[in-house]
């Protein structure tokens, strides 16, 4: 099997606190970046989630993107929705605006 390189995908909300998509890990977190403190767990069914953000009215929807790739036949048997966009809706967090860059 071909080792890959994924990095576990991050976003900020209104509070300054950090979501964390973990890979392999069936979850994404919130945490306290000053403190350490895990705020928040969200589970999910599928290993692999590789990014999280929020949009949607008001950005308060977390979008949550998961991977497929290197799964056994068994494997996605078990995660039949391994490689889904899920949307967790209005959260009771909100995200902040994206930032228009000119160069």
């Amino acid at each position: 099997m071909k080792q890959r390189d994924f990095r576990d995908g991050m976003t900020i909300d209104s509070e300054g606190m950090l979501w964390i998509a973990h890979w392999g890990g069936w979850q994404v977190t919130r945490w306290n970046p000053e403190t350490g403190e895990l705020l928040a767990r969200i589970k999910l069914p599928v290993a692999k989630i590789t990014s999280c953000t929020f949009g949607g009215k008001d950005l308060k929807d977390l979008y949550v993107t998961s991977a497929k790739v290197d799964l056994t036949e068994e494997e996605l048997k078990e995660q039949p929705l391994a490689g889904s966009l899920f949307v967790i809706r209005n959260t009771g967090y909100q995200g902040v605006p994206g930032f228009l860059y000119k160069n």
